[in-house]
């Protein structure tokens, strides 16, 4: 493979992590009420090493060239980023006492809501899919093999990038009811905004 390449991909890897969006909003959410940030990154990571998997396979362009499948894959994720925005911004707040006491969320649900905000959202895997074929060398490698490196690159992205916002949000806020409550409320609103934007895409392509 080719290390410029391989640096340039990181790059503007590096980039898209850290612009905010759902999966922003899905770590601060978990950073102030689970217990372990670990087990809704996992989740995210594990959602964004399937569509890796996918891509390489050459499954992705089959996917996305079925209207019908994006269609779907749209409004499931839609569906439960409203599902989850909502639920997060009605939770009632609930800070820490000077004991840093954890909030008791159990490890599993937290993972599979982190599969289910990375996973379901149609944009992730169209822009793996835009985004890796740009950055393969025609020489060496197979292109699956490229993409799987290029791809593990963009998980650990994510996985580090979404760590730091999970307990940087757990240090600075979780003593701090007020502000807790506000950040919650916000992140849970950015799930909203993100989920009403799908589904208004795909009702302007549907009319």
């Amino acid at each position: 493979m080719n290390p410029t390449l391989i640096a340039q991909f990181w790059l503007v890897a590096v980039l898209l992590v850290l612009t905010p969006g759902a999966d922003w909003a899905y770590a601060i959410a978990a950073g102030l009420r689970a217990k372990s940030v670990a087990p809704a990154i996992l989740g995210m990571a594990a959602a964004y090493s399937l569509v890796v998997v996918v891509l390489a396979l050459g499954v992705g362009a089959l996917v996305t060239a079925q209207p019908i499948t994006l269609t779907v894959l749209s409004l499931l994720g839609s569906g439960y980023l409203i599902y989850l925005g909502t639920s997060t911004v009605l939770q009632r707040s609930e800070g820490l006492a000077a004991s840093d006491r954890p909030l008791n969320t159990s490890a599993l649900p937290q993972f599979l809501r982190g599969m289910a905000v990375s996973g379901l959202n149609p944009k992730g895997l169209l822009l793996l899919l835009t985004l890796l074929p740009q950055f393969l060398s025609p020489t060496g490698w197979p292109a699956s093999g490229q993409m799987l490196v290029l791809g593990s690159l963009h998980v650990i992205n994510g996985i580090v990038v979404y760590t730091i916002v999970a307990l940087l949000a757990r240090k600075l806020l979780r003593t701090r009811p007020r502000a807790s409550q506000i950040v919650t409320r916000g992140a849970g609103v950015a799930m909203l905004a993100v989920g009403i934007g799908i589904l208004v895409e795909q009702a302007v392509r549907v009319f």
